[in-house]
């Protein structure tokens, strides 16, 4: 019995294939992305090896070195290009058991912080918890990691510091959430200092700029480091792999720390580990918490609120959502593509979901940013790699501060 199988893969990734045990006869037809492949094949050392003693012809025949024949390019006729394949809106959430894909990373990004506490012979970690989606995927690592050490919970410091854009969601999510995990608490107003400092600096309060915003982050960010030198600990980061891209962190502020667990996960996966580890806890408490977490706005609150007192100040608003910069982000890191590739990619991914121009105006803001704000990623804190893209300046990306983007943002003014 001839089964009949017939199968189009693309670097191990199934494209397309044919109904098994068929009596009709049958054509599979499926796109593989060779710029995709040479990529791969780029950065694969083994697949250079392989390859370094053969000759590859014109029509893709691959003949021992030193053989040389006429050989001329296929004639191809010309016909109306139709994709056929499906492009994933979101690229790093690739696998169909999502809930073991979670699972790895969560297993990675705690051994890597249980490994750096072995190393460093430490027992105590301060991590701020703001009742957002970031700072909530580090305490839960930071738990877990100190459930595997088997290291009391009371020894992670988690410190609220409500400011002038704090939201009575997110701060009763903090408090909650650091409750009911038994962390060991501590709530820091940083109105008054933060009043004072722009007081110092002759800046006024009500001229809600970069200085008013940027002050708070690092008034945040020296009260972890301080209480980590009074406690004999380091400090956690929490911030995540797309606001490195768009370098949406104050430098020295939330940009630091001293061991990043979220720096190699982008924003969309993060909302998946947390909701993950909401589906998967036993304590219904903290599984309400945590979902109420995942579906708040995303935001660094760091403008007072609306006179209803809810968040004014949403990011996705103000810096475009996270779910185009990150699907620009995997493509331009992961295979290299150009800024008009991905854009045809981009209008058939999310074809119904954002208009061409939207995408065309947020992917100009996503290379305008990634190119001018390499300066904050050439001096990141250690964190482990997750997954297939890292932005670590001592790892997969290299890239000097003072890069152009000229040519990306060129080619883009000719799209429409």
């Amino acid at each position: 019995v001839f089964g009949g199988n017939a199968f189009i893969y693309e670097n191990g990734g199934l494209i397309a294939k044919a109904e098994r045990f068929s009596l009709d006869p049958q054509l599979v037809i499926g796109e593989v992305d060779v710029e995709k492949l040479r990529t791969e094949r780029r950065s694969n050392t083994t697949f250079v090896n392989a390859q370094k003693d053969m000759y590859v012809d014109p029509i893709g025949g691959v003949l021992p070195e030193k053989t040389y024949i006429n050989c001329l390019p296929r004639q191809n006729a010309e016909r109306e290009f139709t994709l056929t394949r499906k492009i994933n809106p979101q690229p790093f959430i690739q696998s169909e058991d999502m809930e073991a894909a979670c699972e790895e990373v969560f297993n990675i990004q705690v051994m890597g912080l249980a490994k750096r506490l072995v190393h460093t012979h430490c027992k105590k970690v301060v991590i701020g918890v703001s009742g957002g989606l970031d700072s909530t995927l580090a305490l839960l690592v930071c738990v877990r990691a100190f459930d595997k050490l088997k290291l009391d919970r009371k020894g992670i410091l988690a410190v609220t510091m409500p400011g002038f854009g704090t939201s009575e969601r997110t701060y009763t999510n903090a408090v909650a959430l650091m409750d009911e995990l038994g962390v060991d608490t501590k709530e820091i107003s940083i109105v008054p200092s933060v009043v004072q400092h722009l007081k110092d600096i002759d800046h006024d309060t009500t001229t809600h700029d970069s200085t008013f915003e940027n002050a708070q982050a690092r008034e945040r960010t020296q009260i972890l480091m301080d209480l980590a030198n009074e406690y004999n600990g380091m400090v956690l980061g929490t911030g995540d792999l797309s606001e490195l891209a768009l370098g949406w962190c104050t430098y020295n502020g939330d940009h630091m720390s001293m061991y990043a667990v979220n720096a190699s996960v982008p924003k969309t996966l993060t909302q998946y580990l947390v909701r993950y580890a909401a589906d998967t806890t036993k304590d219904e408490n903290v599984r309400k918490t945590l979902i109420d977490i995942v579906e708040t706005p995303i935001s660094p609150e760091l403008k007072p609120a609306d006179d209803k007192g809810e968040i004014a100040q949403k990011t996705e608003d103000l810096v475009g959502p996270y779910e185009l910069h990150d699907f620009f982000l995997y493509y331009v890191l992961r295979c290299g593509f150009r800024p008009s590739k991905i854009y045809w990619m981009a209008q058939n991914a999310f074809r119904g979901v954002y208009p061409d121009s939207v995408i065309l105006h947020w992917m100009r803001i996503f290379f305008r940013r990634f190119f001018s704000q390499q300066f904050k990623r050439s001096c990141l804190p250690d964190g482990p790699k997750v997954g297939s893209v890292s932005l670590s300046p001592r790892g997969d990306w290299r890239m000097p501060s003072d890069a152009m983007s000229t040519n990306w943002l060129n080619e883009l003014e000719g799209l429409s």
